[in-house]
């Protein structure tokens, strides 16, 4: 069903919250990505830049944009309320198998607490990748304990449109992969990032100035590899008890699945690997502390800190407001190129964003979507899809997605 006025799609206020920007930055200077046209420009798409996502839906529906780009649960917002169709996920964008495996939220933990805390900081990893796995393996239970987390199991509402959040999220699972091995592949996608957000003036730091290696600046892999070994094996010391309470970042959207999960099934998988972060007010919907438990014993106590955004958790950790985040990758790699002392540890999620355009539109696929494109490029009146941010993933790969197709893009204001 679509609405016809815009004042009709005002979100709920934890809907506003949840769908706000998770995988952005602040918006760089004017410019384009390094993909490369293999066509000659045959047309041109307008792109509007949001600030988040919580508005995409409401723009389709009052036919202000004729589609959008965005992370899930919002692409399955559009398609359940009837608003929208799925044109293409992530993983199918051209250049063909480019985004396969696309990165899309990270783990990052401050320099300085890693080198105090490893031992800590390789338990709360392994607990990390054991949540994501119980993601994969028990999707219906998972999407339960998330919905309730992030909307209480209400539905997530825009004026007289309404969407389950349990379906939302049920349906968002598939088209995200919950995983946190650094592949050879994501390293890949995670330097085509860093150089499209150097392209387009978002990175001119260190990431882009040191003679030091990229990946070093980056990456410390260490807490992955560590936790690795104690899942397999199930077994691991107990460490040093952190005096001071640890606090972790977030943010209320589905792909920090991974700490909702481990937070609500803390039994689980305290009686399966020996490791639990259990929640000191089990009645809360969202539990703000937590006792974080390795062999029986509590090691530290850890406050879980919300935030709007991404580069608002990056700038908590900046001033060492919290020790560690979950965060999307291009927030990630502005702070370490501003001097945030921060490295990604591992992937949280990869995958999960989706090109929805109005009901109803020709389109099956991305050759039908350019196909569309090209109609209404050639009539004068060219498609407008909206996309999250200046130098977001979403951005990110839909220009290159368009060059690559043979299409010139504009921004569009408002």
């Amino acid at each position: 069903m679509k609405t016809n006025s815009m004042t009709t799609i005002a979100l709920i206020v934890i809907a506003l919250v949840l769908l706000t920007a998770g995988c952005t930055q602040p918006a760089g200077s004017p410019g384009t990505t390094n993909a490369t046209a293999t066509t000659a420009p045959s047309g041109t798409v307008g792109i509007l830049y949001t600030a988040g996502v919580g508005l995409m839906p409401g723009l389709l529906a009052t036919n202000q944009v004729d589609g959008y780009i965005a992370w899930q649960p919002v692409v399955e917002v559009g398609v359940e309320s009837g608003v929208g169709q799925v044109a293409s996920y992530s993983k199918d964008l051209p250049p063909a198998g480019k985004w396969s495996d696309h990165p899309q939220n990270v783990f990052v933990v401050r320099d300085d607490f890693y080198n105090a805390n490893p031992d800590f900081v390789n338990a709360f990893s392994a607990l990390n990748l054991a949540s994501s796995q119980y993601i994969t393996d028990h999707p219906q239970e998972s999407a339960d304990i998330i919905a309730d987390w992030l909307a209480g199991k209400q539905n997530f509402s825009y004026g007289n449109v309404s969407v389950s959040s349990v379906t939302a999220v049920t349906n968002s699972l598939p088209t995200i992969r919950f995983t946190s091995e650094p592949s050879d592949s994501w390293k890949s996608s995670m330097n085509d990032f860093v150089d499209a957000l150097i392209s387009i003036g978002s990175v001119n730091g260190f990431l882009k100035n040191s003679s030091a290696d990229r990946n070093t600046l980056l990456y410390n892999f260490a807490p992955y590899q560590s936790a690795q070994t104690i899942v397999v094996n199930r077994n691991m010391a107990t460490p040093a008890v952190v005096k001071e309470p640890v606090t972790v970042g977030y943010l209320l959207a589905v792909d920090h699945s991974a700490l909702f999960v481990a937070v609500k099934n803390w039994q689980y998988f305290n009686d399966t690997y020996g490791i639990a972060l259990k929640p000191q007010n089990p009645t809360m919907g969202k539990p703000d502390g937590a006792d974080f438990i390795v062999n029986g014993r509590k090691v530290a106590e850890v406050r879980l800190i919300s935030a709007s955004a991404g580069p608002s958790l990056m700038q908590l950790a900046a001033t060492g407001a919290i020790q560690m985040s979950y965060v999307g990758a291009p927030p990630a790699i502005a702070a370490i190129d501003t001097g945030t002392p921060i490295r990604i540890t591992y992937p949280i999620d990869n995958l999960g964003t989706g090109l929805v355009v109005t009901k109803g539109a020709p389109v099956q696929d991305w050759r039908s979507f350019v196909a569309w494109a090209k109609q209404r490029s050639d009539a004068g009146r060219p498609l407008v899809i909206a996309a999250p941010g200046k130098g977001s993933i979403q951005d990110v790969m839909l220009r290159y997605a368009l060059q690559d197709s043979g299409f010139a893009t504009t921004e569009v204001r408002t």
